[in-house]
């Protein structure tokens, strides 16, 4: 008997749970000046446009699933901009383990004007620890698109590969991160010419948080 109440207390406590993450939506709040241990860069990110401000997910939350701003590619057109923002979604440690996606915070950092939100991809548990970019090198009198993809590494081994375009490569792997998971990012973006060769995302740094 003792048991079996045990066991009822237990299921009552996991679907409060999902009542109350169901019920509570998105948090809109960040903290810009969360403590981080580490930043993760990659090495073939490009140079044009400027930095954003870093953007953290609120304290005790980590990424655990992404989405991007993508523009699909437009054919006829010799202006595209492909990845356009990447978006973090960040929740605590106790959602993670039990697979609830339902309550979270979304943060991000400079986003181009062109493009789509995909929908969310989510660590099937565990966060974000690394990274790797699909970038499209310059060819001189080509439409050059620069970040076109991106691919996260989960904590529970699996892997999470964006719905970005297919122009470029990816390059080499972002170090891991040494802490919980990552917690930050912050993104170079080139602003809209108005003529010519618009590229959009450039280059992006993750925060890893202990």
């Amino acid at each position: 008997m003792h048991k079996f109440i045990s066991m009822m207390f237990s299921l009552l406590v996991i679907i409060g749970l999902q009542v109350s993450a169901e019920s509570a939506g998105t948090r809109p709040e960040r903290s810009a000046n969360r403590r981080y241990i580490s930043e993760m860069t990659v090495p073939n990110g490009r140079g044009l446009g400027s930095w954003g401000y870093r953007e953290m997910c609120p304290g005790g939350t980590y990424a655990a699933g992404f989405s991007l701003k993508v523009e699909n590619i437009v054919y006829g057109t010799w202006d595209n901009t492909a990845l356009n923002a990447i978006r973090l979604h960040c929740i605590d440690e106790l959602s993670s383990l039990l697979s609830l996606y339902h309550d979270y915070a979304s943060v991000q950092s400079e986003v181009g004007s062109w493009g789509r939100w995909t929908d969310i991809k989510w660590c099937p548990s565990g966060f974000l620890t690394d990274f790797v970019l699909q970038v499209k090198p310059i060819e001189v009198g080509i439409d050059n698109t620069a970040a076109n993809n991106i691919m996260f590494r989960c904590s529970d081994g699996s892997f999470l590969v964006g719905e970005g375009t297919y122009w470029g490569n990816f390059g080499d792997w972002s170090k891991k991160c040494e802490g919980k998971g990552i917690c930050g990012i912050k993104t170079r973006i080139e602003e809209p010419q108005g003529a010519g060769d618009d590229t959009a995302l450039n280059d992006v740094i993750m925060y890893c948080c202990d």
